[in-house]
Parts: structure tokens; sequence; C-alpha cells
């Protein structure tokens, strides 16, 4: 038995990441244990991308709306399949869709070897082993999931080396009639300030410089450690750290965003006059449908409160269309909104009817091509202002951070400005620029699209 489990821990074993940023967080939490435990680690982007004579593969899953499942559910199969020929060893399904539906998965998919559900990345290493050596399939859910903070020295890194996202909080304490993410993810729990900021050290002394704080909710966190709102006096701890240049924060919840949170976001240099902050809807009766606590006023005034504070505050947020009973007019309330709001960035999502929550039982529904059409008609209304609101900064400074080399113009990089979060934004083409991947340049911009801006390269400065 010593012998299997010796060659257990110097197996390879690569992970396969689906979904959000936390999912991301998550993986890198898990190779950085199993790395820890002396395994060969690695992160594939697809089933067929991880290496034949893996021993284990890892499916880091989503459940977070249908068409996530679904991209979940043929991760797996590929995965099953790589196993079938013999060119994996083990496969392991973990996060929210093994949480969501373990019982399901584990009756219909019996060549899995392993479920592991959320807030459990702490077992990883162990579950690994376990599959390694045992034949019976390992289900590991906790019925109530509650997110364990996994203690480890520091993650093996998926995305660039300059920028990460750190997890602040795991968990939802709200009630949207929408949202299934608290039955997989638990309530809100807070990761103590003293790791935040350890794990935030070892980010900044691998390369980090942009720091984007993620969570489910993260104005509430500390609230359940320390009995208050602590993310003022987070950001003012982490702004400490020599080596950042950004932080970036993501998911507020609008009803929690007060003068303390503003004021950081006003007050701190490095953190970006950014904010996520999704909104849903604006009309009032579809806010209360959706269990929202704002009004349309209310969003109003909290946007005026931003700018007041922060005239060039970018502000992104996401709208559901095609919520149950959305009528034409609550549409056209949402689309004068937007047009009085002059958000920077907007994501819209058509309505997905999600299992065990209030909303699924809600009548009438909206038909999909009705949901997709609202969809098109609020992203096409948002472009001219997302346009509207990138012309502004023409002719202006701003401070960018180059990213890779453009493939259409071998004398232009690309990069982002604090106005562009990862993934989710827009780019920044600077012209004439050498300046090497993870540095911040001093450009002027020249030109603006819906998305995207045109700069020319000032001078640089270095992320050191």
């Amino acid at each position: 038995m010593r012998e299997q489990e010796t060659e257990a821990q110097t197996a390879r074993v690569s992970v396969i990441t689906l979904g959000c940023a936390k999912n991301e967080v998550d993986s890198e939490e898990m190779l950085g244990m199993l790395a820890q435990s002396g395994y060969i680690v690695e992160h594939a982007h697809s089933p067929e991308d991880a290496a034949s004579g893996t021993d284990v593969l890892i499916v880091n899953t989503c459940a977070f709306i249908e068409s996530a499942r679904e991209e979940s559910i043929n991760s797996i199969l590929e995965a099953l399949q790589k196993k079938k020929r013999g060119e994996v060893k083990k496969v392991i399904v973990t996060g929210c869709l093994a949480q969501r539906y373990p019982k399901e998965l584990a009756e219909s998919l019996p060549e899995v070897d392993g479920f592991l559900g959320t807030g459990q990345m702490d077992r990883a290493s162990e579950a690994v082993r376990s599959s390694l050596i045992r034949t019976e399939q390992i289900v590991e859910i906790a019925e109530k999931p509650h997110h364990r903070w996994a203690k480890m020295p520091t993650r093996v890194r998926l995305g660039s080396p300059w920028s990460a996202y750190l997890k602040i909080s795991e968990g939802c304490d709200h009630a949207c009639t929408f949202c299934a993410i608290p039955s997989f993810r638990g309530k809100h729990t807070s990761k103590p300030l003293d790791a935040i900021l350890i794990e935030a050290q070892n980010l900044a002394a691998e390369g980090v410089r942009e720091l984007n704080l993620i969570a489910q909710d993260s104005t509430q966190y500390g609230y359940d450690l320390y009995g208050e709102m602590r993310l003022p006096q987070l950001l003012h701890s982490l702004s400490e750290i020599k080596e950042l240049h950004w932080i970036r924060l993501f998911y507020c919840y609008p009803s929690r965003v007060n003068r303390g949170v503003i004021e950081a976001l006003a007050g701190i240099e490095k953190v970006c006059s950014y904010i996520d902050m999704p909104l849903q809807h604006s009309e009032d009766s579809m806010l209360r449908r959706m269990r929202r606590p704002m009004s349309r006023a209310g969003y109003l005034k909290l946007l005026n409160e931003m700018r007041d504070a922060i005239p060039d505050a970018a502000i992104r947020t996401t709208f559901i269309v095609g919520f149950p009973g959305e009528t034409d007019q609550q549409f056209a309330d949402l689309e004068a909104f937007i047009e009085e709001a002059r958000f920077d960035r907007v994501g819209v999502f058509p309505y997905s009817s999600e299992e065990g929550t209030p909303a699924a039982d809600m009548r009438p529904s909206v038909p999909l091509r009705i949901r997709q059409k609202r969809r098109d008609a609020l992203l096409l209304r948002q472009q001219k202002i997302s346009l509207s609101r990138n012309s502004s900064w023409i002719g202006r400074s701003m401070e960018i951070l180059i990213e890779r080399r453009s493939q259409l113009d071998p004398a232009s990089a690309i990069g982002r400005s604090f106005r562009d979060a990862p993934e989710v934004d827009g780019e920044v083409i600077v012209r004439n620029c050498t300046a090497l991947p993870g540095t911040f340049v001093n450009t002027r911009v020249v030109e603006a699209r819906p998305y995207d801006l045109t700069a020319e390269w000032v001078n640089t400065r270095t992320a050191h």
C-alpha cells in the first residue's frame, strides 16, 4: 500500500477550468496544493488539450446557467472518452455542477472516478490520491455547502503573470429570485484579512501588478467575521503592498455601495476608478419580482453620488432581459434607464430559468426569441452610449497596461486602461509602442470605438 501511495504522489494531474474567475482561483488553489503534495501539475484548456499519459484529469465545472451546464457535461463526456481510449487513467469532477447535482451525476456517470463539491479545494490532494489507489467511485459533497479556505503558500497561476484574481469571500446571503448560486456555493464566508494580505503579498512577489478582487458580494466583505463591512479597510491595507499598481473591484451589490466604498474608490491611488455593480433591471415592479432591494430612483441617486466623487469613474453593470412577466413597457423603461444612466460597460443576459429558484415558477414566461431580441436591442443601444463615453477620452492622457503585441500591426501593442477589466471589457491599441507585456505606459488617446480605444505612446513606466 505504501508503494501505491508513493507512486500516486508522483502522478501527473491536469485541471480544466470552466466558468467564472472564481472557478479559476479554485483551480489555481487546487494546482498549488497538488504541487505542494508532490504531484506533477498542469492546466488544460479542454479535455482534448490534456496531454496523453495524464494520470488524473480534473474537470472544474460551472452550473450557473443552462449553457454553462451543457458545456460542463460535454467536457466531462470528452474527458471520459479520453479515459476510455487509455489516454488518462482517472477522471474527477469538481465544482458547482458536482455540488448541485451529485446524485444524478454519480448515477448517470459511473465511469467518473470521483466527485468533489464546492468549498472543498483543500481536499483536492486527498481526492486525487484516493482515486489512484481505489477502484470505487468517490463522492465527497457536503449537503450544505460551506467554503473552507485552503491553507497554502501559493497558487499555480493560469493567467498572465502581471494580473491576478483574488477571492475575498465566497457564497451569498441574498435571495434574488432568479439565482441558484447560494444553493451550491453556500452562505457568505469572508476570507480573514490577514490571509488575504499574505496571499496578495505572495502574488505581488511573483510579479502581479494588477489585483482583481472577486466574490459573490464584495461589499459584504468582513461582516461575518468582524460584525461590520470592511471592504474600505481591506482596500486601504492592500494599497500598502508596494509592488501592486492597480486594485480593481468586482461584484459589488448596489444597495451596499455606501459612502465608505465610494470614498475608498475616490481616495486610494492604487484602487482603480472602476466598479462592477450588477443592477439586473431598472423598472421598480421588476426589481421587486427579482427581490432586489433598490429602486430606479435609488440607482440613479447612487450613480450621481459616484460620479460627483469620481468624475471619470468607469461603471460596469449587467441586466437580465425577458425575466418572467417582463412587458414591452417594462423593457422600454430599461432602455430609457440606460440612456439616462450612461454606463461605460454593460452586459446583457437573456433570462435563464434555474431549477429550485422562485422565478422558475413565475408566469408568464417570455418566449426565448423575445428574450434574445431584447438582449440585442439593449446591447445595440448601449453601443452608442459606450462610443460616446469612450469618445470623451480623445485627446486625454491615459495609463495603459501592455499585454501583447498587435497581430495586425507589428509596431503596435495591445493593452488595457483602468476602465477595462480583464476578459470582459475593451482594449486599447497603442501605436508605435515597443514596451514589453506587463509594463505600464503613458499614452494619449486619439481614436474611439464602441468597445476599444486607440492611443499614441508618450513614454513608458515599468510595472516594478
